[in-house]
């Protein structure tokens, strides 16, 4: 299975990386390399994430990666990440048809 980024969720994660690089780039660095080993799991464990505690029926997952939540769907072959949020964000419900 692959671990792939929606280009909305790539640009969130950027965008995470590029604010905290801004005051301390070897923690961007680091929450990059730590979001990179939780992510590669999905790809032999694509359902090890939790189901959202805000939307439980929909078919979304995250994977928290402090003090990140990367949500994920399962489609065919493909773990895609829909949207990274910082953890005191509170989420929209996603888009079902985009993600």
């Amino acid at each position: 299975m692959k671990v792939r980024f929606t280009p909305m969720g790539r640009v969130q994660f950027l965008a995470a990386l590029d604010y905290i690089r801004a005051d301390n780039p070897a923690a961007a660095l680091a929450l990059r390399h730590r979001a990179a080993q939780s992510l590669s799991r999905l790809a032999d464990f694509p359902e090890s994430g939790h189901s959202l505690p805000e939307f439980p029926e929909l078919p979304f997952r995250e994977v928290i990666v402090a003090p990140y939540r990367f949500f994920y769907r399962v489609k065919a072959d493909t773990v895609w990440i829909v949207a990274v949020w910082h953890g005191a964000q509170l989420p929209d419900e996603p888009d079902i048809e985009r993600g």
